[in-house]
């Protein structure tokens, strides 16, 4: 099937340029500044519109295997698909998490059959699974995902000597989630001891700190530059952790070619869009770990979208049922459905003169290819994968329960009004996402992985 895309604005690598992008069998075979005159099987009109790379999102959990009551391979993959995602990475805190070989194929297994999009999925670090590292497929997947802080799932990982052995032994990115469980226990003691068992979710980030943040961020770099390690901090969410992190400017170069310092970090929309002092208004559905703390730490992480010490921006896409998410911080569950809505409120970001579309697309597409070595994706060029999103400005649309396509059914966005509208997703050349509908006899791919070049 031969497909043109004609008409729209096109956003990739640093440029935005008027053209048309051809694409046959799944790949973009020309993109080009005049119309081709060949025949095409389908022409879908951009006209008004942005065309994107498929948003690559590194850091979602789809709950599935074991946990399928709030969310589903299938359902998070159609929300990603309404979100203009054509890619995401999975964690591995599921039932039975993902640390054992046998345990990562039964996740491959299941996406095959289910994930409307493209799909991989982060392999678990225990307190005892080093040893297991050097049996993986580094083609197969992103990385390893440390707990360093005790989140959903129970996976800390927290003896010395077993995370020596981990930022020795893993050779692949390391990404971890960097939070020191004893400062969080401490604190819990002492807001609880004031405001009693189940303080106000306001409380949050006072008992999940920025002390809590930086001392694990500091640990975590400290075994990077000790062993080498590919570390890849995860939702950095306070001003101070952003010292710890060099600039990195790399536009242009080839996705498969890195200049990224050992050491990255990245950014989460919800901590980038909203502040603790959202929580009088939507309470616990903006509780997350790492907590969402002050505006100035917003300020500061949005500065550093710009100066290159945030790397990728992505979701931490995390959903549970509302009912799960009653009550105060011990008894509220931590974690947010965004990926439907991710990228719309980052170009919300855009109007508001935060970032550039470009840099955006830097942001969520070229560089969670460069980072991770993804092959073939991630960039508009000949030869790629066509994975392409299409999303119109100036369409006001305001977010309803019906509309919302992950499991759970509810989203911190709802009856928010957004002025860009994701029109058309297309993964692999096939449109999966299209007029407010899923097609869902669409089906994604394994993604692949280059770490040699990466």
């Amino acid at each position: 099937m031969k497909t043109l895309v004609k008409g729209g604005h096109i956003v990739n690598e640093g440029h935005v340029s008027d053209g048309f992008i051809v694409v046959e069998d799944g790949n973009i075979i020309a993109i080009t500044k005049q119309q081709p005159e060949a025949s095409f099987d389908e022409t879908i009109d951009a006209s008004g519109c942005y065309v994107l790379p498929g948003i690559i999102d590194d850091h979602v959990h789809f709950r599935e295997p074991g946990l399928t009551a709030k969310a589903d391979i299938d359902s998070e993959s159609r929300a990603a698909a309404a979100g203009g995602v054509t890619s995401y990475f999975d964690m591995p805190n599921c039932v039975p998490q993902t640390t054992t070989p046998e345990t990562l194929d039964e996740k491959f297994r299941l996406a095959s059959k289910k994930s409307h999009v493209n799909y991989s999925f982060f392999y678990g670090a225990t307190n005892d699974n080093a040893d297991s590292f050097a049996q993986l497929d580094a083609s197969r997947i992103p990385g390893v995902k440390l707990f360093m802080g005790s989140s959903t799932g129970n996976m800390l990982v927290d003896r010395q000597l077993s995370l020596e052995c981990i930022f020795k032994t893993c050779r692949l990115p390391l990404m971890a989630h960097c939070e020191d469980t004893d400062i969080i226990n401490r604190n819990m003691k002492e807001v609880q001891q004031a405001w009693g068992d189940d303080p106000q979710v306001s409380l949050h980030a006072l008992i999940r700190s920025e002390e809590a943040c930086l001392a694990s961020s500091r640990k975590a770099v400290e075994l990077a530059k000790k062993y080498g390690t590919r570390l890849h901090i995860a939702h950095i969410s306070t001003a101070e952790e952003l010292d710890l992190l060099e600039s990195n400017h790399i536009s242009h170069l080839s996705p498969l070619t890195s200049h990224f310092p050992n050491i990255t970090a990245e950014a989460c929309v919800g901590h980038l869009y909203f502040t603790q002092l959202d929580h009088e208004q939507l309470g616990t559905r903006i509780k997350v770990n790492p907590a969402i703390k002050t505006p100035v730490d917003q300020f500061m992480l949005r500065e550093a979208l710009n100066d290159g010490r945030i790397s990728v921006v992505a979701t931490d896409h995390a959903p549970h049922l509302l009912e799960q998410k009653q009550g105060g911080c011990v008894k509220a569950a931590s974690g947010m459905p965004m990926i439907q809505f991710s990228l719309v409120t980052m170009l919300e970001l855009v109007d508001a003169g935060v970032l550039t579309i470009a840099r955006l697309v830097e942001l969520m597409c070229h560089n969670p290819a460069r980072l991770f070595g993804v092959v073939g994706r991630g960039f508009l060029r000949e030869g790629y994968r066509a994975d392409i999103t299409i999303v119109r400005p100036h369409t006001p649309w305001k977010v309803t329960t019906d509309i919302i396509e992950s499991k759970c059914k509810w989203s911190p966005m709802e009856g928010h009004e957004f002025q860009w509208r994701v029109e058309r997703t297309l993964c692999n050349g096939q449109t999966v996402y299209a007029d407010g509908a899923v097609n869902a006899a669409v089906l994604g791919e394994e993604i692949r992985f280059n770490h040699s070049q990466s």
